[in-house]
């Protein structure tokens, strides 16, 4: 079957653009916020709102196309990724972010066929910012042309690291150990509480790398392929091919840097979506 991916790439702007709207009014307000697997695993009234409303236009709009949401399987447990069209979201990334009033947060859209990412947007509505890329159409912030950084030396290099929601004592004790290891072989290391947002700023040349392990699908679909459309490169953390499912993810300018942090850090299983 032929598939426009130009018409579900300006279908998927129309959504994201829709759902900041309601991001961005909600974020100025009070929210009811519950808790999920921990303490520090959020959500929010919004989430299930703006999910809800992508999922809806999807099913009208396309109603043999599979979904995958973080809210979705929250509540069903299960995760399947096939080769049919599906749209991979995650309503509000960065939502302890969103809780706190952080601008770091963003609706992330994504859509697979035949288990590739084909496009993806990343709309940070409080930003004012949209990253956007469709497979062999480059990568975009707003109508600004994205590249990734030359620089291929780690002691160059501004990394993101995250510490994530996991709260698992030996988890925790080797993110700290991974940390450590990337701060004494670069510049600096940042982190912004957003997946999508994190490997948008290697798409933009500002940050080398980012990698993370304990991510989900839904965080990283969209933004693998802005990263990619930019020139840089999307792996597992140990180096191999990535795994939408395997809950981790090292985006970085180029390969030669990825090998360099694939060396210093430890890989975490966190099992898969």
């Amino acid at each position: 079957m032929a598939h426009n991916i130009e018409e579900y790439f300006g279908f998927a702007k129309e959504m994201a653009n829709e759902a900041g709207k309601r991001v961005k009014t909600d974020f100025y307000k009070n929210k009811n916020i519950l808790v999920k697997e921990n303490f520090a695993d959020l959500v929010t009234e919004t989430d299930k709102a703006v999910e809800d409303l992508i999922f809806g236009r999807i099913k009208e709009k396309y109603p043999t196309h599979k979904c995958i949401g973080e809210e979705t399987v929250s509540a069903s447990g299960h995760c399947e990724l096939t080769d049919e069209p599906t749209w991979i979201v995650d309503p509000v990334d960065g939502t302890t972010n969103f809780v706190h009033g952080v601008p770091h947060t963003c609706i992330s859209i994504g859509l697979t066929i035949n288990k590739q990412p084909m496009l993806g947007i990343v709309h940070a509505p409080i930003l004012e910012e949209t990253f956007s890329a469709m497979k062999g159409h480059g990568a975009f912030c707003n109508e600004t042309k994205l590249s990734v950084s030359t620089i291929n030396e780690l002691n160059r290099s501004v990394v993101i690291l995250e510490g994530g929601t996991s709260r698992v004592p030996e988890i925790l004790d080797t993110k700290i150990a991974n940390i450590k290891s990337v701060i004494g072989h670069c510049h600096g290391i940042r982190c912004y509480g957003s997946a999508a947002i994190n490997m948008c700023y290697v798409a933009r040349g500002s940050h080398e790398a980012y990698v993370e392990h304990g991510i989900h699908v839904w965080d990283i679909a969209a933004a693998a392929v802005i990263v990619q459309e930019a020139g840089g490169v999307v792996c597992d953390p140990s180096g191999g091919e990535l795994d939408l499912l395997n809950r981790r993810v090292l985006a970085a300018c180029n390969k030669t840097l990825a090998g360099q942090l694939s060396a210093i850090t430890t890989n975490i299983d966190m099992g898969r979506d």
